[in-house]
């Protein structure tokens, strides 16, 4: 018996965890689209996209922001990313040559920056494709709500077999360390962008520094929210499934070092998320001493119930039956994680892109 009630602690655990992340993330204000566009705005604004060996999907996000000037920032593509980008509709600028100490998107947005002169800069990811009227969306936002910067959550595509089973399990177990009140308080210290979507008008930008300021983090998105609460610049992190998407990672290779380079070094800025995100991914994997005590103690007629618990608790971000993969998801993710936190610790490099971050 001593096994069932060490099961059910475990369920109940994981269903916390899991209620948690889904409660917290819904906490974020959404972004939807207004009754038309108030009069009287500065929508003035730019869309700055870094991209590098992005051929495949870079036609697609230029294409989305018909209306808006569009400057694709070639980071030293060894594709057509640069022809497809012009085919598309978009200005295209070579990225300039990589300083010492600076990383390849930093150095990108900051390129394009120095190219452009309106009043708001959308910088956006290759990867990333949205909704009809979604830049005006966001700045009306911002006026509204007088804020000098916002990021958003796209909603979050998947196609392949290990998309659909990693990346609502880790999208998921990242929200149970966020706080949505202290993310957007601007005197907490508590910080949070998404680099895949962040607008923000060219004077606050230039006031904290832009890109120039973060050159060498691999998170520059939540080092330039860290910039804009310090100097109590009013920003705010939103969500938009029903205005933009992302498809963030097209295989297993890529899922793995996507996380691998930016998880633990996220952590490492916000140790009170980390702290949450460890706790639950422990009673995440708990589920496995718990099957096998179960086994050993012959119950084993209690383990579909512990099988099912991940996939109970997770359905909410997986949309679906995918969400009987959170068991699977939980055991290669907990490698991701720890390979990412060994890289970190000892200072070993991750291969991104053909370069080492």
């Amino acid at each position: 018996m001593n096994s069932l009630f060490f099961a059910a602690a475990i369920a109940g655990l994981i269903l916390y965890f899991a209620f948690r992340s889904r409660r917290r993330y819904l906490g974020l204000p959404e972004l939807t689209r207004p009754d038309g566009h108030p009069e009287g705005i500065d929508y003035d604004h730019v869309v700055i996209i870094p991209a590098r060996n992005e051929e495949a999907v870079i036609g697609r996000a230029v294409s989305s922001l018909e209306g808006s000037t569009v400057l694709v920032v070639d980071d030293h593509s060894a594709d057509r990313t640069a022809e497809a980008a012009r085919e598309a509709g978009a200005i295209v600028r070579q990225a300039e040559p990589l300083p010492p100490g600076w990383l390849g998107k930093p150095n990108a947005c900051w390129t394009g920056v120095r190219y452009t002169d309106s009043s708001w800069i959308l910088f956006a990811d290759a990867d990333t494709w949205f909704e009809p009227g979604f830049v005006k969306t966001a700045i009306a936002y911002a006026h509204q709500h007088q804020l000098t910067a916002l990021s958003v959550f796209p909603r979050i595509e998947t196609v392949t077999l290990f998309e659909r089973m990693l990346l609502p399990y880790a999208f998921g177990l990242y929200f149970t360390g966020v706080n949505p009140e202290r993310v957007n308080r601007i005197t907490d210290p508590e910080c949070l962008a998404n680099g895949q979507c962040l607008l923000i008008r060219r004077s606050a930008y230039e006031f904290i520094g832009g890109h120039r300021a973060v050159a060498g983090s691999v998170v520059e998105d939540v080092a330039l929210a860290q910039l804009l609460k310090r100097h109590r610049t009013p920003y705010r992190m939103m969500r938009a499934e029903s205005l933009a998407h992302v498809r963030m990672y097209d295989s297993l290779r890529a899922i793995w070092r996507g996380f691998e380079k930016n998880s633990f070094r996220f952590l490492k800025l916000n140790p009170g998320t980390g702290a949450w995100v460890v706790a639950s991914s422990i009673a995440m994997m708990s589920w496995i001493p718990a099957a096998g005590a179960l086994w050993a103690e012959a119950q084993v007629w209690a383990l579909p119930g512990l099988l099912l618990a991940p996939a109970a608790a997770w359905w909410p971000w997986y949309r679906g039956w995918s969400a009987l993969l959170a068991p699977f998801a939980i055991l290669l993710f907990q490698g991701i994680a720890l390979s990412g936190m060994f890289k970190t610790l000892t200072g070993l490099k991750t291969e991104w892109k053909g370069r080492p971050v």
